[in-house]
């Protein structure tokens, strides 16, 4: 019954982010364009699963911007909860590498990891809704 719900809500959130301005693109294996869909759809016929990666237009600021606006949803490394979880590798786990190392480990700036819950789906993109509006206008962050 939880994966049925992980899944319903990881479907939504993919519609939304997909059609979403302020995000930039959006990773999935059940998304058409991921290399491994087919594969997917045939091994995993209800859902691959909900760990979803996107990035947020505006780079690392906007991502960062992102994750500190966010409120019900839990700013934390790990994933498959069954409350929603999410993450901004460049400003958390791999803040100590530069944009080009991070290239060379799969990570972009913009890159936030979403592993969604079974919340009601409503809560969490007025949530999200939230996390875009402040990504739209970022604050500068000077490292002293």
């Amino acid at each position: 019954v939880r994966m049925d719900k992980h899944l319903f809500n990881t479907k939504k959130m993919l519609k939304y982010l997909s059609n979403h301005e302020g995000v930039e693109w959006v990773t999935h294996p059940d998304l058409p364009d991921h290399p491994d869909y087919k594969i997917s759809k045939k091994i995993l016929p209800k859902g691959a699963g909900s760990i979803i990666t996107f990035g947020v237009k505006g780079g690392r600021a906007a991502g960062e911007a992102f994750i500190n606006a966010v409120k019900l949803v839990s700013n934390l490394a790990n994933v498959g909860d069954s409350k929603t979880l999410i993450i901004h590798p460049a400003s958390t786990t791999h803040a100590q590498m530069d944009a080009e190392t991070m290239k060379l480990a799969g990570l972009t700036e913009d890159m936030i990891r979403l592993s969604v819950g079974i919340e009601d789906i409503d809560d969490i993109v007025g949530d999200f809704e939230n996390g875009f509006r402040a990504a739209k206008k970022p604050r500068l962050v000077v490292n002293k």
